[in-house]
């Protein structure tokens, strides 16, 4: 088997190589990655890319041609990646994260591979009430970066065929350790204010909801789905990934953390605008179609994965909300140095 994983070099990268390699040691993984964050190492005991047997840097906008030669399956990871940058960058979030997502579907079916797993996100769902969105629920995407999320959904789902399936999977907020850690994430951003500062910051009134995964756990679900045939679930499947007990205000992440972090202050905005970000979501139909990928870590032991992980780095940046750790602030920095362009393309001066 042939694996072309995208966007393999950002935060879900590393261990989802690492995952792949373990659960299918005989395949040949390929990656594909603009680099952006190439550097952004955090604690890691070896590169991540030594888990890939190929790796390209390369514009999913432009690849190479004969990056899809032999390719099984494609795992999409590559686009801009939050709300921050899709609102900074909201014409290129269109590009990267719509059309180039629905040319390299089209272009993975022509070439022969039989699977397309995308990695989409609950935050499509934007506003809604108190009930669990289900996959039937009415899609409110209210940024740049959900509406992208949106239209690939839309793109790629007429090209699923009896020999080519095609899977979204509807990522909930992503958190935990990795060897590109972000702290542009919710969960993640608590923690990282307790370690430092023993103080954490809600900018928010902290009642919106919000579904998380382990990063981890979104690895199981991309073997899952990478393996998946079409009798299990249909030749086009849109599913939330993640799990019941996993829907969480934001007041109550904040807590938790601070019940692992003895000592630890909360501070809630209480004058701050509502978040019309607020969703909680039903992953039941993940349940029946993915019995043996259910995600498998906990809340708890995720705050404190990611404690033991900082604690390891000896991070104390009290101001870390300005630091490489946000990934709008390599993209600015990046583009103050003319290293990128307004399309985020590399420029020449990258190469000297």
């Amino acid at each position: 088997m042939r694996i072309l994983i995208t966007g393999n070099m950002g935060y879900v990268g590393p261990g989802l190589m690492k995952h792949l390699r373990s659960r299918f040691p005989e395949a040949t993984l390929v990656g594909v990655d603009m680099g952006y964050f190439a550097n952004c190492l955090t604690n890691a005991e070896l590169l991540p890319e030594c888990q890939a047997d190929v790796q390209y840097f390369a514009d999913v906008r432009n690849l190479p041609q004969d990056v899809l030669k032999g390719v099984d399956a494609v795992v999409h990871l590559a686009g801009i990646s939050n709300d921050p940058m899709g609102n900074t960058f909201e014409e290129v979030t269109l590009d990267v994260n719509h059309r180039a997502s629905v040319d390299l579907a089209a272009k993975a079916r022509a070439a022969g591979a039989r699977s397309f797993v995308f990695a989409s996100s609950c935050s499509m769902y934007g506003a809604a009430d108190d009930s669990a969105r289900t996959e039937e629920s009415p899609l409110n995407p209210l940024t740049a970066y959900a509406k992208s999320k949106v239209l690939t959904e839309q793109g790629i789902k007429p090209l699923a065929g009896k020999d080519f399936t095609v899977t979204s999977l509807r990522f909930s907020t992503a958190c935990g350790m990795s060897d590109r850690l972000r702290l542009d994430l919710v969960l993640n951003d608590f923690v990282a204010g307790a370690v430092a500062t023993g103080q954490i910051t809600i900018l928010s009134d902290g009642t919106p909801w919000r579904p998380l995964i382990n990063v981890l756990d979104m690895a199981r679900a991309i073997e899952w789905a990478v393996g998946r045939s079409a009798a299990n679930g249909g030749e086009f499947v849109a599913v939330n990934i993640g799990s019941n007990e996993w829907n969480y205000q934001v007041k109550e992440l904040a807590e938790a953390v601070a019940e692992v972090i003895p000592g630890v202050d909360v501070s809630i905005n209480k004058n701050a605008q509502p978040d019309k970000r607020s969703y909680r979501v039903n992953f039941d139909l993940f349940k029946a179609l993915a019995p043996e990928h259910q995600p498998v870590y906990d809340l708890t032991g995720t705050i404190k994965g990611l404690v033991d992980g900082l604690k390891a780095m000896e991070f104390n940046d009290g101001e870390f909300r300005s630091s490489n750790f946000m990934r709008l602030n390599v993209l600015r920095g990046l583009r103050e140095r003319g290293l990128i362009n307004e399309k985020l393309e590399w420029t020449r001066n990258a190469a000297k």
